[in-house]
């Protein structure tokens, strides 16, 4: 038990396999009603659970509905509205400039390139995939998320550390039609069963063809350390 399969390519169609079938409808769990709400909520889910971000943008677009309302808004005072969120003081002033760009240069409409949301304060790859993908259906790469960087290297899908350079590597090798799902599916079972800190190896539906199973070896590929 607990042996990767021959190649990279098989080992993503098992995990696909198995996973799709564990999650038939995986989905993002931040709450959002636009494209501008997304890309506030996942600014702010940086470093911070989806749960607390939900929790905080529940008043939070209640009092800031446009992008004008965040340009606008007295930086302070936004952070303190953010203020159970990590990193709050950092995320009001990435907010607050990537909404007056969005004013200034988008016509208060949130972008849909990849080059133009990565220019704005706050945005990083990965944000930017979560927008085009959610807010514009737009599919041009994988979200590398803490779970899909765990488990994507425990599995031995990839042995890259960076999430640019995990991105990447799988996207040669997880097909193009399920490069959102991806993501998601990871998620949940990162949630559900393969945790940081003591993944429930025994209970899980990958187990034996993981190279990192507490079951088989002595050490998680995720970062090379003993278990």
């Amino acid at each position: 038990m607990g042996t990767m399969l021959e190649t990279r390519e098989a080992q993503v169609e098992a995990v696909i396999d198995r996973l799709s079938e564990e999650y038939p409808e995986p989905e993002i769990s931040l709450n959002f009603s636009n494209r501008l709400e997304l890309l506030i909520a996942v600014i702010l889910s940086a470093q911070c659970t989806d749960e607390r971000v939900n929790k905080e943008t529940a008043h939070l677009f209640e009092k800031y509905e446009t992008a004008e309302d965040y340009a606008n808004a007295d930086e302070e005072e936004l952070a303190e509205d953010l203020n159970s969120i990590t990193y709050y003081n950092s995320k009001a002033g990435y907010i607050k400039s990537a909404a007056t760009a969005i004013v200034e240069e988008h016509d208060g409409e949130v972008p849909d390139t990849m080059s133009e949301l990565t220019d704005l304060s706050g945005v990083g790859r990965k944000t930017a995939n979560v927008v085009l993908q959610h807010g514009h259906d737009i599919t041009e790469g994988i979200v590398v998320d803490t779970h899909v960087q765990r488990i994507s290297r425990r599995l031995g899908i990839t042995e890259e550390e960076r999430p640019e350079a995990i991105e990447e590597d799988l996207m040669p090798v997880v097909p193009r039609e399920h490069w959102k799902h991806y993501t998601h599916w990871l998620i949940s079972h990162g949630r559900d069963t393969c945790t940081a800190r003591n993944p429930d190896c025994g209970d899980c539906v990958l187990e034996d063809i993981c190279p990192s199973s507490k079951e088989d070896h002595d050490v998680d590929l995720a970062d090379g350390s003993e278990w």
